[in-house]
Parts: C-alpha cells; structure tokens; sequence
C-alpha cells in the first residue's frame, strides 16, 4: 500500500511539472521562433528539452507535432516571402522594361534579371529570324564562349528548338543524357564549349506567336522547380510585351526619320525648284537682251560657281584633250550634263539643233553637281544654243549682203557706185579706202566651211567675202597685201585643217580699181598653181617677172629693183660695175674671156665681180629660171635708163 501512494506521489508530482500550462509554453515558444524567423535547428530544442523533463509520450508527441507544424508555417512564410520579393522583382522588371526604347537595351536588361532572380550560371535569349523559322541568339548574360554566343537553332532543334516549335516550356537537368529533344552536332558543341547541363527554356509569345526563347542554365547538374519555371514564365511574358514596344518605338522611329528624310527632301527639291526658276528666268532675260555669249558664262558661274567656259563642239573633238572631246559627245548623244576626267571637277553640257552640234559649256568645280544644278547647266546650254542661232541667222544675213555686195563691186562698170557706196556704209565697210583682194581655193576642203571663215574673217576685219568663180575672195581694209595675204591664208588653213593656196593684189584705189585688183590676184593664184607651188601664199611680186607679166599696172621698176637692187644699189655706192659686168657676162653666153674682152678688163676682175654677185643675190643666180630673170630685168633696166615708159606697152597678161 505504502510503495502504490509512494508511486501515485510521484506521478503527480510530474504531472504537476508536466501540466499543460507546460506544453503549451513549450508550444507557444515556437510562434516566438516564427516571429524571429529563427533556422530549423532552433525547432529541434523544444523537443529536446521536453524529452530531457521526462515528458510522457502523448506530451512529446505534441510537441512535436508542434515543431512540424511550426516547420509547415516556417516553410510556407518563406514561400510568401519569396514568392513576395519575385512578384517585386518582376514588378520593377517590368518598370525597368517599360522605361527602355532601344532594342538591344531590352534584351540586354531581360537576360540580366532572368540570371539574377533565378541566380544561374548563365542567362540568354534567342529571337525568331523574320523570313524564317530558325531562332539565333541575341544576346547572353555570363556567356564566355564566342562559338555559343553566335549558335543558330533550327526548328526542332536542341532545347531551344523544341521550345521555339511547341511553344512550351522544357527543362532538363542534363542536357546532354536527355533525349526528348534533337541533338546536333554544331548545336552540342557549343552548349559543351559554353560548359552547360542543365538547362530551363521558356516561350517568348506575342499574339499566339513564338518570338523567341528565353533560357536559364548551369554549369552543374540541377533540377529546376516549378517555382523558377514560373517566375521564369512570368518574366517572358513581361520581356515579349518589351520587345514588341521597342520593336514598335523602332519602327515608329524609323517611319519619323524617313518621314523627316522625306520632308528634308522635299525643302531641297523646293529649293532646287525655286532656284532652278531663277535660273530660267535670268537665262531667259540674257536671250531677250540680245546677251552675248559672255553674259551667259558669267551668270552660270555666278549661279553654279566655280568657272565656266563655252566652246564649239566641233572644235572639242578635235582638241588635244580626248576626255574632254568624248564628254562633249557624250553629252551630244544623251541631252544630259556627263563629267569629264579622272579628278571630276568637269561637267559638260553640249546642245545642238538637229543633228548639228552647237555649244558645250564646260564647267570647272570641285564640288559635287546637285540635279538641280545639272538642269541649270543644261538649260544654259540650250540658252547659249538659241543665242547662237540668232547670232548666226544675223551674221548669215549680213555674210549675204556682203557677198551680194562683193559680187557687185567687182562688177563696178555695170552697177551703181553711189547706190553701192550706200550699200557698204550699211555693213560698216568703205569701198573708197584702200583695199587688198585675197582670193584663195583648196582641192580638199570643204567649200561651206572655207566660206565660212572666210566670211567670219571679213566680220572681224570689216570687209566683204564671198564666192566667185568657184574661188574664195575676201576684200580686207589694207595696204600691203604681201602682209595679209600670209595672215588670211594661216587662219583660213587654221579653220580648214587642210592646205590652201591663197593670192593677194592691191591696194584698190577706188571702187573702180576692185576688179583690176582682183583679176591681178585671181592671175597669180593660177600662176601658183601652175608653178607648181599650190599649197603657199603669195602676191605677184613675188612671182618676179611673171608678175610683171600679169599684173594689170605693169610695174616693170618694181620688177627689176626687186631683182637687180642689190646690185644696183652697190653700183650706186662704191662706183662698181656690177650690173654691167653681168649683162657682158650674159651677153658672152657664159664665158669669161669673151665678157673681159667686152668689159676690157683682166679675166681675174670678171672672175671676181661675179663672186661679189654670188654674195650680193645669192649663189643660185646662174640657175637657168634665176639667169633668165635676171636677163629679162637687165634688159628692162636698160630700156628704163634709156627714158623708155614701159607702163602701158606690155601685153595684158
């Protein structure tokens, strides 16, 4: 009996300290470690410490059935607290994604947050190509390999592949042991270059439609949880929504700048227009003024700037610059400004009427030539064309009257001298002054084109010119005709560019001397040729005694001081008798014996006078055609001296 109360003490005496005011401390001690948030060791000690008072087995199995649902709260407060600072991550996620427009930006700050909230080894995104279904990387985030950073997935191939192509998530803790999707070889070397294994993929959507994919991986082998695959979900969903607004802002940004491109390119044509007006309207002004082709050079330099030249398209091919000559033609053939040469800072615009080519203006600038200055180019270029024409069918007009007029003068006897001296003073031109004829004909050229410089000479020199006879003939205001009949004849070989024989006579003495002069001049051009000596220039004089011959005066003391003065003068000053001892020379038919015994003097002094002949007429003064002029001056000489007037005697050649 003693022993049973002495056991009923002691069981009330634990009960005492094991009341239930007791457990439930040891139980509310847990809510205290779940308000400090304390580690899930610290949940063991309640038990312990219940197990060490001697707790009876249905206390510690409250107590422990305390810690486990303790453990439950603890786990599920971590859950909400993660769950919290995920939802506020994709929150500021989404905040950061709203605030950025450019691209590249948006995909940069995706990869980066989906590897820090997933906290990987390595983040990256691939986007779907517009013209097809394969998906290549865009952008990663802890990437070291450059061969994975460049990788290009096929539909259905690898993860990524299989992702883009069912547009559902996939995860596989070891990639390479997985074989739900299509391995290849260039896709698995670069997951091995990069050092991959496990791998979490998500489908970038928008609209129903796969932009992309959006991975999570690790260099190690690990699952990943339903949690992550969400969160990393989530984040996809925010990153397409990003990518199709900065895709949109692209776009939109894209539309302006070709908007304002386009509106820059309308101010410019406007400008071009307004300028291009100006252009016709100073251009057209110059015609009406009657401008000459000056004017038109300096207004398209003044309005293109730079220096600008005007040249006759014919006489560009023919210039010694072949590039010049081959963007004239050029610019002939399309009706457009061509550059010219190798450093382009030549621009060319040729006009022509018809098929015959009138004016290139050649314009020198380092600067690029805008359209609208080409049109200016080329407008200016028409302007200096129909300036040209008027010119021309002027000048024509007057080339007419002068050669009518020319034609008349040399037919005095049968016109009107007052009525043609009122004629002359209309072209600028005074048949009373003294006058040189030039007549000239060329077997190879061009008969226009003679009469053209021909005529475009007596403009310039206020003559007249025409034709006569099937001869070109100008009559120039001049006294020497032996001086002009050299210039005329270079300049009219000049425009030809063939050879020419050209004659001269004069000076006229009146208007009833022109067709005396002329038949003198027209008598030495025939006597040229039949000299042989077509292709030169000459006046009658210079034909010796044939030009006695032929010339109308007869001028027999010009004749023989243009062959015998050397002589005649010497004999004159030194009191010699050189004329003398050449005529007994002549005389002796050549031979000295004969000529001293004329002369009577010693042999050695015929012998020596006529070396002082050599040096004073030349050395060829024996030569049959010298020796017979000189014969027929020393004769003419003779009849002179003797008072004989030789003016009018000589037959009219």
């Amino acid at each position: 009996m003693t022993n049973e109360r002495n056991d009923g003490s002691h069981d009330r005496e634990d009960a005492s300290r094991r009341s239930p005011d007791g457990v439930d401390a040891t139980i509310a001690a847990y809510f205290e470690m779940l308000l400090n948030d304390a580690p899930a060791v610290e949940y063991e000690r309640p038990v312990i410490e219940t197990r060490s008072a001697g707790a009876t087995d249905a206390e510690l199995a409250a107590v422990d059935d305390a810690k486990v649902a303790a453990l439950k709260v603890r786990a599920l407060l971590h859950d909400y607290r993660r769950r919290e600072s995920e939802l506020a991550a994709l929150y500021e996620t989404a905040n950061d994604l709203a605030g950025m427009r450019n691209l590249d930006q948006v995909l940069r700050a995706i990869v980066d947050r989906a590897r820090a909230l997933l906290g990987t080894d390595i983040a990256y995104l691939t986007l779907r190509e517009a013209h097809s279904e394969d998906t290549t990387m865009r952008v990663t985030s802890g990437s070291v390999s450059a061969q994975f950073q460049q990788v290009r997935l096929g539909p259905g191939e690898g993860l990524g592949g299989l992702v883009a192509a069912t547009a559902r998530p996939y995860v596989t803790a070891n990639y390479f042991t997985d074989d739900r999707f299509a391995h290849t070889e260039l896709i698995d070397s670069a997951v091995r270059e990069e050092g991959l294994v496990a791998i979490l993929g998500v489908p970038l959507e928008l609209n129903g439609q796969v932009i992309g994919v959006l991975f999570a991986a690790n260099r190690r082998e690990r699952p990943f949880a339903q949690a992550e695959i969400a969160l990393l979900r989530s984040l996809a969903t925010h990153a397409a929504i990003a990518i199709d607004s900065a895709n949109l802002i692209d776009r939109t940004r894209t539309a302006l700048d070709e908007l304002n491109a386009v509106n820059a390119q309308l101010r410019a044509r406007t400008d071009e227009v307004e300028r291009a007006a100006d252009a016709h309207d100073k251009l057209t002004d110059l015609l009406l003024r009657g401008a000459d082709t000056e004017d038109i050079t300096a207004a398209v330099a003044a309005l293109l700037g730079g220096t600008v030249k005007l040249v006759d398209p014919a006489d560009g091919t023919r210039n010694d610059d072949d590039t010049l000559a081959q963007a004239i033609t050029e610019s002939l053939a399309k009706a457009r400004v061509v550059r010219s040469g190798t450093s382009h800072d030549t621009w060319v615009a040729a006009a022509a009427a018809g098929s015959e080519p009138l004016v290139a203006l050649i314009l020198h600038r380092p600067s690029e030539l805008g359209a609208a200055e080409q049109r200016i180019l080329e407008r200016a270029a028409v302007v200096a064309a129909l300036l040209l024409l008027r010119r021309r069918s002027v000048s024509d007009a007057e080339h007419r009257v002068r050669g009518e007029l020319l034609d008349e003068v040399l037919d005095t006897p049968r016109g009107d001298p007052e009525s043609l001296r009122q004629r002359a003073r209309r072209v600028a031109t005074d048949p009373e002054q003294p006058y040189v004829i030039v007549v000239a004909d060329a077997a190879d050229a061009d008969p226009e084109r003679l009469d053209a410089a021909a005529r475009h000479i007596a403009e310039v020199r206020r003559g007249l010119a025409g034709r006569r006879d099937g001869r070109t003939v100008l009559a120039l205001p001049a006294e020497s005709p032996k001086e002009w009949v050299a210039t005329v004849a270079a300049d009219l070989r000049t425009a030809i560019g063939t050879q020419l024989t050209a004659a001269a006579s004069g000076p006229t003495n009146g208007l009833a001397s022109f067709p005396r002069v002329h038949r003198e001049a027209v008598r030495c051009l025939k006597a040229l040729h039949a000299l042989g000596r077509s292709g030169t220039a000459a006046v009658p004089a210079d034909l010796g005694f044939l030009g006695v011959l032929l010339g109308d005066n007869h001028d027999a003391g010009s004749f023989v001081a243009g062959t015998l003065g050397p002589l005649v003068d010497y004999d004159a000053e030194r009191g010699t008798a050189l004329v003398e001892t050449l005529a007994a020379y002549f005389a002796s038919g050549g031979s000295l014996i004969r000529a001293k015994d004329a002369l009577h003097v010693h042999v050695n002094t015929v012998s020596q006078r006529l070396d002082r002949i050599s040096q004073l007429i030349g050395a060829d003064w024996n030569e049959p055609e010298r020796a017979l002029e000189l014969q027929l001056a020393l004769r003419v000489n003779g009849l002179l001296r003797h008072g004989v007037d030789l003016g009018d005697d000589l037959p009219d050649g």
